[in-house]
């Protein structure tokens, strides 16, 4: 049986890791994790590492749609953008702490994403993929023309970072990236814990097979647009994050491209596999930093010669090709023991 297993280790991304929870190594991985996400602002610059973890998750929540219930979105940047908007209009005009104007941010992504999902998820595929990118543009098209409200083309500048009058929060990045931090972390863990529970099983099953999730009685559309509202949220907890670290909103948050980005920050890290995002984010931002910085132009050239690269031979992506090789050892190391 155990060679078996080792024959058949390429398996499905999404299914719980090999390691238990009595396994110290689970420990030593997420340890090691917390430990990055503290020292990161002291390898990079503190807002280019705050940008890589709302980056990473955003992709995440990309991920919990599609790699956990199959569906593809080409229009989140509604979400990341709206909350961007809702945001800095709650922190400029309310005057409130920041963390209630990203929470308040990522509400309205939930409130515009139930509808979304309702008239979407009916659909699959591509169709479901283009239904979800006409919304998207819809909001652009909205925030283009509200221009008393949004800026317009100028976008929505001078967004505060008010936290109960702490100075060093309000003013330094390097501070701000440990509040800002907290909140993203608070994401991952949600999404985790969405992933980990009897709905992400549920998640999982209406991916692989609507058809015999529907005939056990789970009600599949309603499943869908839960999962779509979560991601919403967890897109707009990002974005509240990272417009209120640039104080700046702009309609770039909504475009097209920027759903393009994290579908393939999220392809880059590892489809199915959640923590991917966190990985492929840091790969993308950091990149894009470091070239901008070298000024150099042709950006998109570079990401796109990589991101070919990861799909041609790694096929899981960064994360998932790496737990793949950790499965076969411990595996491996398991038949040994047994022989």
């Amino acid at each position: 049986m155990s060679e078996q297993l080792t024959a058949t280790v390429d398996v499905d991304l999404a299914q719980p890791s090999i390691l238990s929870r009595r396994n110290p190594l689970r420990y030593v991985l997420l340890l090691a994790g917390l430990a990055v996400a503290v020292l990161l602002p002291y390898w990079v610059y503190p807002p280019v590492a705050m940008d890589i973890l709302c980056w990473g998750l955003f992709a995440i929540s990309v991920d919990l749609l599609l790699g956990f219930t199959g569906l593809l979105s080409f229009g989140h940047a509604a979400f990341w953008g709206g909350s961007a908007y809702c945001t800095g209009l709650i922190a400029t005009h309310w005057g409130v702490p920041f963390p209630v104007a990203v929470l308040g941010g990522a509400l309205f992504s939930m409130l515009i994403a139930w509808p979304i999902g309702y008239l979407s998820v009916r659909r699959t595929g591509i169709y479901f993929a283009m239904v979800t990118l006409a919304f998207a543009q819809m909001l652009y098209f909205v925030a283009n023309q509200a221009r008393d409200l949004t800026g317009g083309e100028n976008g929505l500048q001078g967004i505060p970072r008010n936290f109960f009058g702490i100075e060093l929060v309000e003013t330094d990045p390097f501070y701000f990236y440990y509040v800002g931090a907290a909140m993203i972390l608070l994401g991952v863990l949600l999404a985790w814990r969405v992933v980990n529970s009897p709905f992400g099983r549920v998640l999982t099953a209406v991916r692989d097979n609507p058809a015999r999730a529907r005939a056990l009685g789970y009600d599949v559309e309603r499943y869908k647009i839960t999962a779509f509202v979560i991601s919403a949220g967890l897109a707009g907890l990002a974005g509240g994050v990272f417009a209120v670290s640039h104080q700046f909103a702009s309609l770039q948050e909504l475009m097209w491209t920027t759903s393009g980005k994290v579908v393939l920050v999220t392809v880059l890290g590892g489809i199915g596999t959640l923590w991917g995002g966190l990985v492929g984010a840091g790969v993308v931002v950091t990149l894009e930093d470091y070239l901008a910085s070298s000024g150099f132009e042709g950006i998109g050239l570079i990401t796109g010669s990589i991101f070919v690269v990861i799909v041609l031979l790694f096929r899981h992506g960064i994360w998932g090709t790496g737990r793949n090789v950790l499965r076969r050892w411990v595996i491996d190391r398991r038949r040994r023991s047994r022989d």
